[in-house]
């Protein structure tokens, strides 16, 4: 096949902006998993009150999510970085693959949840301050999207350059 057939490979920055995100996610986490309540009312609700009140349980769950979200960003270096050359091509895009899926289909129901509340075609159980609402629409639940579509760029990458031997 020719070079005016080759199909298409996403640049660099896609794969690089999959690492920056999930790195950048996790560090929140690495903050509200160690008892900060830095930025907790950009959350509002009941994750903002059982954050200020240092719940366990809710402190558990930011360290799991900090993990998680640090294996995602060892897994997005893993496709962008020469050494993730040398790993298994099967598993590491099945990684790759299942992640994104995951993260697109959790960002878009939880962007859509958050717009209908935001536009009154849904009442939430609990009302969160126009300022909780503004912050989850604009930042966190799309957070996921981004990375999520990041991670597929970056896989399609690590896909295309690296074809079956």
């Amino acid at each position: 096949m020719g070079p005016e057939h080759r199909a298409w490979v996403p640049p660099a920055w896609v794969a690089w902006g999959a690492v920056v995100a999930a790195f950048a996610f996790a560090a929140v986490s690495l903050l509200w998993a160690t008892g900060s309540t830095l930025g907790l009312d950009t959350l509002g609700g009941t994750v903002e009150r059982l954050g200020r009140a240092r719940d366990p349980a809710l402190l558990s769950a930011n360290a799991v999510a900090l993990v998680l979200k640090v294996l995602g960003g060892v897994l997005a270096l893993a496709l962008v970085q020469p050494w993730g050359r040398r790993l298994p091509r099967r598993p590491l895009l099945s990684l790759g693959w299942a992640g994104a899926a995951v993260l697109v289909v959790y960002g878009v129901l939880q962007v859509t949840s958050v717009a209908l509340v935001a536009a009154h075609v849904v009442v939430p159980d609990e009302v969160l301050s126009a300022r909780a609402l503004r912050w989850r629409l604009l930042l966190w639940e799309p957070w996921f999207l981004v990375w999520g579509v990041l991670l597929a760029g970056a896989t399609l990458r690590h896909q295309r350059l690296r074809p079956a031997s």
